[in-house]
């Protein structure tokens, strides 16, 4: 159970990855991301996921170059996720994605990579790109985004490396249980995006009660939930307060009876995309 901001879950390959996170979908490039990010490492965040198709890496490096001279901080304090977008999936072409989002970044490694979607005739060729990627030392773990059960286990029939991670839309409204169960027995870490909905399940009177029963918020009661289910998680804000606020979830614990509660909750409903069923 993770008791502190820095805490980390170990992956199947040894290397650590902070539980909790910022994430910077929908944050522009330029001074908001700057100022996102800074502030995140700032208030003692050390995990920031971007990707090639959110157009804001170079904000990203920009960031993180200031933040570690700021803050007195190593690059090997941070953890850095970045992904390969759909349309550069593929052997050779991956190969050059990840080029391109260092050269973006400005780092020589990232932490974590990660395919962005299960491209139907791509995602296999691309992980192979990964594990190259991998043992280049270009990335010190790899996974995928946006994979259910059926594209892991094809996946995982030619894969040399097992992924280290599953980054899946995740809230109250949408608990993935199969998929968790899944990954919980091939040990592939769990993270969610869109933790909160998009501010959907901030607004649920059960979880607004069960946040008054321990003086914290709704979003600081769902983000608890994923931390008490062993789900990584990467809320995303641009306000230095919800940064701040979104992280102060480590000074107590939710009953089972709350947990469950929650649990309850589950309607399969998406905010996003459904991997089954994406324009790509």
């Amino acid at each position: 159970m993770p008791n502190h901001l820095q805490d980390t879950v170990t992956l199947n390959n040894g290397v650590e990855m902070p539980w909790f996170g910022l994430g910077v979908w929908q944050v522009k490039d330029g001074d908001e991301v700057l100022s996102s990010v800074k502030t995140a490492i700032r208030h003692g965040y050390r995990s920031i996921d971007t990707a090639a198709a959110y157009k804001n890496e170079e904000g990203v490096g920009q960031a993180i170059r200031e933040a570690l001279q700021e803050n007195g901080l190593k690059r090997d304090e941070l953890f850095i996720t970045t992904k390969v977008w759909n349309a550069d999936q593929g052997y050779e072409s991956t190969l050059a994605a990840i080029d391109d989002s260092l050269n973006k970044l400005g780092l020589d490694y990232v932490d974590l990579y990660l395919i962005h979607w299960p491209v139907k005739g791509k995602y296999k060729e691309t992980w192979k790109a990964l594990e190259k990627i991998y043992q280049d030392g270009k990335a010190r773990a790899i996974g995928v985004c946006n994979f259910q059960v059926h594209h892991l286990e094809d996946l995982m029939e030619d894969a040399k490396i097992i992924p280290a991670l599953n980054q899946i839309e995740l809230h109250p409204y949408l608990s993935q249980k199969e998929i968790r169960d899944f990954c919980a027995k091939k040990g592939i870490a769990v993270e969610a995006w869109s933790p909160l909905a998009q501010g959907k399940v901030v607004k649920d009177e059960t979880i607004k009660a069960i946040g008054d029963k321990y003086g914290k918020t709704a979003a600081q009661v769902v983000l608890r939930w994923d931390l008490q289910n062993s789900i990584i998680t990467i809320p995303k804000s641009v306000h230095e307060d919800r940064i701040t606020g979104n992280a102060d979830v480590f000074n107590f614990e939710l009953s089972p009876e709350d947990m469950a509660a929650i649990d309850s909750l589950n309607l399969n409903e998406r905010t996003g995309p459904d991997p089954d069923n994406f324009n790509f």
